[in-house]
């Protein structure tokens, strides 16, 4: 029959049965440049132990050995310097500054997610005719949208790419500023509005993998989440197909300002087909096409401005579209198109 003793000793067992049903994906990821991430955060966590383990361990002897009950030790009051202690304590923790930085450095170059990639995994090169997939990643209120420009088909909340493919990824927002994050293939990117920021990943191995927006934007954030499908070569043609076939037809401008107004925990869609040019029109602010877009604003500017015509040309609409108004909501205001670059 089990004692007292031995049974107070079960409850320590309770962390390690709870840590067992945790999926540590970004410790054991599935695409090269997170798991090139992983190992950063081993080496660097090693390097640290290498002073906080022998600290630890130097502060408990101390406190052990000097102890005031202790009467064999040695009580030195006028002692205060020692060259070869100071030599110890300040060489060491430089030394691991000094790794710690080399290390920084290199990885901060060769991890850039603007970089195109360099190789497939530690054992492989990208091959010489791979092309790059192109998806336009869109981070909405509160969900996300993807744009396959090369296949001309957009979804919502879901995604998927080839295994072995080098992704080019081009993101940017809508309304708030956003966090790209598919832990298992990269590390988070922003999203903004007006911006575009990029990421270049891989997936090595196939599967079902989960992707979220890992900053804060509102009430529907929590629900901000989408899945990631890495597939065979065949099994991603067999995806195409199935979203070419989706109900929702065409992903038009009239229909992304519909898709655009804030919803919640939106299921799947798929859109067998997208306009060329929605992407960019999001990117510039004008999906609506009484907007000017940014690029020409730009370009305006770079050319001295309208002058002081120019301040009529601004007009007021209601922050939503018309059927979804809400009376609280700010009117925004906006330059309308009324001239060109080209004009």
């Amino acid at each position: 029959m089990p004692t007292l003793k031995s049974l107070r000793r079960w409850p320590l067992l309770l962390p390690l049965a709870l840590l067992a049903g945790c999926n540590t994906v970004l410790m054991n990821p599935s695409g090269d440049i997170a798991n090139q991430q992983g190992r950063l955060i081993v080496v660097s966590t090693v390097l640290m132990l290498i002073i906080i383990i022998p600290v630890i361990a130097l502060t408990v002897f101390f406190a052990w050995r000097y102890r005031q009950s202790n009467k064999e030790a040695d009580y030195s009051p006028d002692w205060d310097h020692s060259t070869q202690l100071e030599l110890a304590i300040w060489a060491a923790p430089l030394l691991i500054i000094i790794a710690l930085g080399a290390i920084t450095w290199i990885s901060t170059h060769t991890l850039d997610p603007y970089r195109p990639l360099s190789r497939l995994d530690a054992e492989r090169a990208i091959p010489a005719e791979a092309k790059p997939l192109v998806v336009e990643v869109v981070a909405l209120d509160w969900k996300w949208l993807f744009i396959y420009p090369e296949q001309g088909i957009a979804t919502v909340n879901e995604m998927a790419a080839p295994v072995d493919r080098p992704i080019t990824f081009k993101i940017t927002a809508t309304s708030v500023m956003n966090s790209f994050f598919i832990p298992a293939l990269a590390g988070q990117i922003y999203a903004m509005p007006g911006m575009e920021t990029k990421l270049h990943a891989v997936i090595n191995k196939p599967g079902e993998f989960e992707g979220f927006s890992a900053n804060y934007s509102g009430a529907g954030f929590s629900g901000m989440r989408f899945k990631f499908h890495g597939l065979s070569g065949d099994g991603f043609e067999e995806w195409v197909k199935k979203a070419k076939a989706g109900q929702n037809g065409e992903l038009t401008r009239e229909t992304y300002l519909k898709l655009e107004a804030p919803s919640e925990r939106d299921p799947v869609r798929h859109y067998a087909a997208v306009a060329p040019d929605l992407y960019d029109a999001i990117l510039n602010r004008c999906v609506d096409r009484n907007k000017m877009c940014m690029k020409q604003m730009m370009a305006i500017d770079a050319e001295g401005g309208l002058g002081k015509p120019g301040a009529f040309n601004v007009a007021t609409k209601p922050a939503w579209q018309p059927d979804n108004i809400n009376i609280n909501s700010p009117a925004r205001k906006y330059v309308t198109a009324m001239c060109t670059t080209e004009e």
